[in-house]
């Protein structure tokens, strides 16, 4: 996930009214964690196309690839369960708080982190 450091900017930006917020380089790009509970991340695939990652959960997988504007996340040949992207052109700042307001109530409902 190569990183896009104007959208890791823009997620940044939508996350820092909420304490707890860490940031860590994975898989190229940079993700977002709440708690150490994974949140997001922002990414530039290898063709250029600008994405978020949200990570929704399980429970909420259904509803939210049913938004036209979302698609699973595949990692590898691995769909990842609970999780889904979407383009920046289809992300404006009050979608990317609704899909961020999913994602911190997904991450906040986990149990703690252990140390």
């Amino acid at each position: 996930m190569p990183h896009d450091e104007e959208l890791s900017q823009r997620m940044r930006d939508a996350l820092m009214a909420h304490a707890g917020i860490s940031e860590k380089r994975m898989m190229g790009g940079l993700c977002f964690f709440l708690n150490g509970h994974m949140l997001s991340g922002a990414r530039r695939d290898k063709d250029g196309v600008r994405r978020f990652m949200f990570r929704v959960g399980k429970q909420n997988e259904q509803a939210a690839l049913s938004d036209p504007n979302t698609s699973p996340v595949i990692h590898g040949t691995r769909k990842l369960g609970g999780f889904i992207h979407v383009t920046d052109t289809d992300c404006n700042d009050v979608d990317l708080q609704r899909w961020l307001s999913m994602c911190l109530a997904h991450a906040a409902a986990l149990p703690p982190k252990a140390g």
